[in-house]
């Protein structure tokens, strides 16, 4: 089924292309609403008939849904906009907004429920389970269960963390429908009428998984760090070519799904001509956006190999940044040699909890470098953030 939607929707097309992604950000929002719709009124049905607050409270789950899935849909029909004067860098991003609409919208409603379930348990009524109400419950889990795997099938293909999201939550109702139905095969066996405090456990459980959801699409939104896998890719393509001696400072900037900008320093030997190694950073940055879709930018840092000195120094200057915390690291390494003192000029990337070990770190280099010079040596350091270099 789901392969038959995917070459009805996109025509067969590239996953990667953004129209693609978008028309199939568009399936899933409509599959989930007509899904949605259907089980919140087959359980609103089921609830009035049998009295369970639970099983009311299920329901109204799934209208939550079907409002997420509308949320989702026009997420990704924003998010195709294309970029203009206002928004430079495109509208991608209204699919994280989209997700963060989502969780503020199961949060309400889990609150909501559980107030009615509270009440529920302070002024219990009795509950009547038929056989079908015990059907729909059942129906409702398989149709949960393949929402669950359609959507993480989609948001896989197409690497989308809003459909995920959606495919959690789908599995999220199938432990919460689960639940309602124990209550009830608890309540025919032992005649304890808990069915107020199953109400409240999918109350709660539908509130953790509105927070959680928030959490995770407020994260982009604020900046979160590259993930191991884009910053494996980019290094990994770019210190491939013979001429790059070595990489630094890469950031990397989201701008929403399919929309991510990328800078890096790259070092390269100063004896090569400037102009090769300018038409070599061209072709990498084209490459990249090409392939990757990343638009990428580079800096160019010559660096000096053939010194025999400053080769010296820079070794004795990572073995003694090593032997203080295997961390940290340099680069961006000059030397300026004066009479009767050495100033060496570098970069260290350094972690968040050596923040205040700053001018501990430059002393520390300072004394051992003089003394093994046996002439002042200073550092001139300038401090990066680790995440920037790892």
């Amino acid at each position: 089924m789901t392969n038959l939607l995917l070459r009805l929707f996109t025509k067969g097309g590239d996953f990667a292309n953004e129209k693609v992604r978008c028309a199939i950000g568009k399936l899933s929002g409509a599959v989930g609403i007509v899904a949605n719709v259907l089980l919140f009124a087959l359980k609103l049905v089921a609830g009035l008939l049998s009295g369970s607050v639970a099983i009311t409270a299920d329901a109204m789950n799934n209208l939550s849904d079907a409002s997420s899935s509308i949320v989702t849909l026009v997420g990704f029909r924003l998010a195709e906009k294309p970029a203009d004067a206002d928004h430079p860098y495109g509208h991608a991003r209204y699919e994280y907004l989209s997700a963060l609409a989502v969780a503020a919208m199961i949060v309400v409603i889990g609150f909501e429920l559980g107030k009615t379930s509270v009440e529920k348990i302070l002024s219990p009524e009795p509950v009547s389970f038929s056989a079908l109400s015990l059907v729909i419950l059942l129906s409702s889990i398989a149709v949960k269960l393949w929402l669950w795997r359609f959507n993480r099938a989609l948001g896989t293909r197409i690497g989308s963390s809003a459909l995920l999201a959606t495919a959690t939550d789908s599995r999220n109702d199938c432990i919460s429908t689960a639940a309602v139905l124990l209550a009830g095969f608890i309540q025919h066996l032992t005649h304890w009428n808990i069915d107020g405090f199953m109400g409240l456990a999918v109350a709660l459980f539908i509130l953790y998984s509105g927070a959680m959801l928030g959490k995770q699409t407020i994260s982009p939104l604020l900046g979160e760090s590259t993930s191991p896998e884009l910053r494996e890719l980019i290094v990994d393509y770019v210190s491939a070519h013979p001429k790059v001696l070595g990489y630094h400072d890469l950031m990397v900037h989201d701008y929403g799904p399919g929309q991510r900008f990328a800078s890096l320093h790259v070092e390269m030997d100063q004896r090569c001509d400037p102009l090769d190694c300018h038409d070599v950073i061209d072709d990498l940055e084209r490459e990249c956006l090409q392939s990757h879709n990343i638009h990428l930018v580079i800096h160019y840092d010559p660096v000096v190999t053939d010194d025999p000195e400053l080769n010296r120094f820079q070794n004795r200057a990572t073995e003694l940044l090593r032997q203080f915390d295997p961390r940290l690291c340099h680069h961006d390494f000059r030397m300026v040699r004066s009479t009767g003192h050495t100033n060496l000029v570098f970069d260290v990337s350094l972690p968040p909890d050596l923040e205040d070990k700053k001018l501990q770190i430059r002393h520390y280099l300072e004394r051992e470098l003089s003394q093994a010079e046996g002439m002042p040596v200073y550092a001139v350091i300038t401090y990066d953030p680790l995440c920037f270099n790892e």
